[in-house]
This record gives structure tokens, C-alpha cells and sequence, in this order.
């Protein structure tokens, strides 16, 4: 996967504003690394995350500070995952004044971040944006002056996000597809030149998943039909629908895609179009689910 990656250098200038800082921690699912942003224009900065604490983040952000002879007033953590808090320990030795905002804040030295809360330095204006999926305290936040979006992990620059709960993120999605008509900052990979469509794409590759995994359910029902035209009990796996549905993917990468799968099947259950028997042994409700 990594061979598929496009290059970026470990410290970049994105915009007058924003200075892409990455994590020094590249990965299979971090891509090229956890991307961290330096935000504003003058000697107070905002910072966007934090990385996983490697040395190389820090002595980039502490020479990244030098040349621009500023200091980070304020830290702001999408959501909770060690890539992207890891780094705050090493950014708080470096920084004790430094406050650290999140949502949901777990330790004493985070301040909680607010749906709709401003944070403003010179050549610089973020708004929070409240988006679970990824995680329950993800947050997005939209750059006023350039109408761009930190999408977090919610959206990447390259390829597709995981998720916690289906639903919750594809209702996230909506809300941050009409946010912004710029550029999008995401938390792993490039730049994307516009928010927009890529949210939107997004929203599209999920919804035809979901098309796939009721289609093939649809097949096992006339599969399993018994002779006198009644409906059978057995159904599908997640399993079995992975390999249908993924049957062009390889078979080491079945796995995460089952976690997937699951999670449509669990967004269908809650909107009461498939019938879970056992532990994993789905099926539809009835065929107007097609």
C-alpha cells in the first residue's frame, strides 16, 4: 500500500496560513503519517493535533516555530486515537503554556471544544464542528479565511475512512459536505482540492456498499427458499458477503472489510430492513428492502 502513496515532504507550507507538519509515524493506516497543522500568520499559532509522539514531529514543530518565530497559543485535537494525541506530552514540555482543547477531554490538562466554537489568531479563524462516526468525539473545523475544511479522519486524502458507527457517520458527512466550498485538510494524505466532491464521493461509495450488501442478501433469500415458495431461515454471513462483494479484492484485506460490512448490516438492522438470527447469520426483512 505504501508504494501506492504519493510523497510528501515532512514539513510543507499548504497556504499563507497552514503548514502541514506530518507525525513521523507512516503506517497502513496512517498512510504517510498523522498530519498535523501549524495555523495562522503571526506569532501566536493554532495547532491542529498532535501526531503519536515521535522525536521527529517535535524537533520539526520546534524548528517549524523557530523560522517562523511563533509559538502555538493553542492545541486543537480532532478525536481521541493515540496517532493524533500522542504528541501533546512532547508538545507540552516544549510549550507549558499551550492549551490543549478537545472534545471530550480525558485528562485534566484538556479544555472540552464546543459544536460552533470560534478560535481565532492573526490570518486565521476555525469553527468546530461537532462530526462523530470515527469516533464519538470527532471534530471537524472550517478555516474561515480560505473557506477549507480539517477533515479529521473522517475523510482522507487518500482512500477510505473507517468508522465506529455507520449512521452517525454518514449524517456527519452530510453536515460537512455543506460546510465549505474549498479545499479540504485531512488528517492522513493530501491535500484534497475540493471538500465538496470528495465528501460527496464519500457518501456515494457507502451508499453503494450498502446497495451490495442488500443485493446480495436478496440472492440468499431466493437461494435458501424452500420448495413450497416459503421463506427459509438461513441467510448470509458477514463473511460470505465480503467475499461477494469485495470478491476482486484480495483475500488478506477480507478481514477489515468484513468490519465494513458488519456495520452496514447493523445500520440496516436499526432501520429494521434486515433480520439478524444467531450471531452473524443475516437476512432481509422483506424485499422491498431491494
Amino acid at each position: 500500500m505504501a508504494s501506492q502513496l504519493v510523497h510528501l515532504p515532512e514539513v510543507e507550507r499548504l497556504s499563507p496560513a497552514c503548514i502541514r507538519i506530518l507525525g513521523g509515524n507512516p503506517g497502513k493506516f496512517t498512510l504517510q503519517g498523522t498530519n498535523t497543522y501549524l495555523i495562522g500568520r503571526g506569532p501566536s499559532r493554532l495547532l491542529i493535533d498532535t501526531g503519536e509522539g515521535k522525536p521527529s514531529w517535535i524537533s520539526a514543530l520546534k524548528r517549524t516555530l523557530e523560522e517562523e518565530k511563533a509559538t502555538v497559543q493553542k492545541a486543537l485535537i480532532t478525536h481521541w486515537h493515540h496517532d493524533h494525541v500522542g504528541g501533546i506530552a512532547q508538545l507540552l514540555e516544549h510549550s507549558p503554556e499551550t492549551v490543549i482543547y478537545k472534545c471530550d477531554p480525558s485528562g485534566g490538562q484538556q479544555v472540552d471544544i464546543k459544536d460552533g466554537q470560534t478560535f481565532e489568531v492573526q490570518g486565521a479563524t476555525l469553527t468546530a464542528v461537532h462530526t462523530p462516526g470515527h469516533t464519538t468525539d470527532h471534530m471537524a473545523f472550517v478555516l474561515r479565511e480560505e473557506s477549507a475544511l480539517f477533515t479529521g479522519d473522517n475523510v482522507l486524502g487518500q482512500g477510505t475512512a473507517v468508522f465506529e458507527d455507520l449512521g452517525t457517520y454518514l449524517e456527519s458527512l452530510a453536515r460537512m459536505e455543506n460546510l465549505v466550498p474549498g479545499r479540504a485538510y485531512p488528517g492522513h494524505g493530501p491535500v484534497l482540492p475540493e471538500a465538496r466532491a470528495k465528501i460527496s464521493e464519500y457518501i456515494q461509495h457507502r451508499h453503494q456498499r450498502e446497495t451490495q450488501v442488500l443485493q446480495a442478501l436478496g440472492s440468499a433469500k431466493e437461494r435458501w427458499a424452500s420448495p413450497t415458495g416459503s421463506e427459509g431461515i438461513d441467510g448470509w454471513s458477514s463473511m460470505e458477503l465480503v467475499k461477494v462483494i469485495y470478491r476482486e479484492v484480495p483475500e488478506n484485506l477480507h478481514l477489515p472489510a468484513q468490519g465494513g460490512v458488519i456495520q452496514i448490516l447493523r445500520k440496516l438492522r436499526n432501520e429494521d430492513r434486515v433480520i439478524l438470527d444467531g450471531e452473524d447469520n443475516w437476512r432481509l426483512k422483506d424485499r422491498s428492502s431491494l
